[in-house]
């Protein structure tokens, strides 16, 4: 298991059901999407595989508002955050808090001000894959991550693809600080996929006898 916690963010959005008691009520919404090409990250783009998602490895997943602990808004463990997934992604629904963490939370999706989500993963080892797009360009496939939390967030974080580009360079076998100027370049593609090597020229005519005559013991032309 890398140490490298990786964020992504998906602009799908969420539902908010408000609730008929004095609790803030429930939102849910889709965390991230199979198959669904990331903007560019520096250099590649990023999917995530269907089912790299293991709902069944026991980890404790939590819900925290733009990915802070100061506002938990539910986890795995106790039922208040549930996770599925579909055709389309992975789902997850949260009981918000009658906290005011939870409170800002419902005023602000019932406002729309929030309407973007995020979660945190690490990648274990062999958990990506490299190869491009139909147009050339590098591509990253996430086929097994490790869920940490998902988060309603207000505006995207900056994204830290670091631990992609190490990536690259364990599978490829080449120096980290050679992938990091090849995406300064946008010139990932060439570490992805290297030209292939080029056929030796075929031997002339002069250079097979030589070869030929070499293999002949010497005697051979003197009779």
């Amino acid at each position: 298991m890398t140490k490298t916690l990786e964020r992504r963010y998906t602009t799908a959005g969420f539902e908010y059901r408000a609730s008929g008691d004095r609790t803030p009520g429930t939102m849910r919404g889709y965390a991230l999407k199979w198959d669904r090409l990331s903007q560019n990250l520096g250099g590649f783009v990023e999917r995530v595989a269907p089912g790299a998602v293991n709902l069944g490895d026991g980890s404790d997943v939590l819900a925290r508002y733009n990915h802070e602990d100061d506002y938990l808004l539910g986890r795995t463990s106790s039922g208040t955050l549930r996770l599925s997934v579909d055709d389309i992604g992975l789902v997850y629904e949260v009981d918000l808090p009658d906290t005011t963490a939870g409170r800002d939370v419902a005023v602000l999706m019932e406002r729309g001000d929030v309407s973007q989500s995020s979660f945190a993963f690490y990648v274990p080892p062999d958990g990506d894959s490299w190869s491009t797009t139909e147009e050339g360009f590098p591509l990253r496939t996430l086929r097994q991550i490790q869920l940490v939390d998902v988060a309603p967030v207000n505006t995207p974080a900056y994204l830290d693809t670091e631990a992609g580009l190490r990536s690259l360079a364990e599978s490829r076998g080449v120096d980290l600080d050679v992938v990091r100027r090849a995406a300064a370049d946008n010139d990932l593609a060439a570490i992805v996929t290297p030209p292939a090597p080029q056929p030796l020229p075929a031997p002339t005519a002069v250079a097979r006898l030589r070869a030929y005559s070499a293999r002949r013991p010497l005697d051979y032309y003197r009779r």
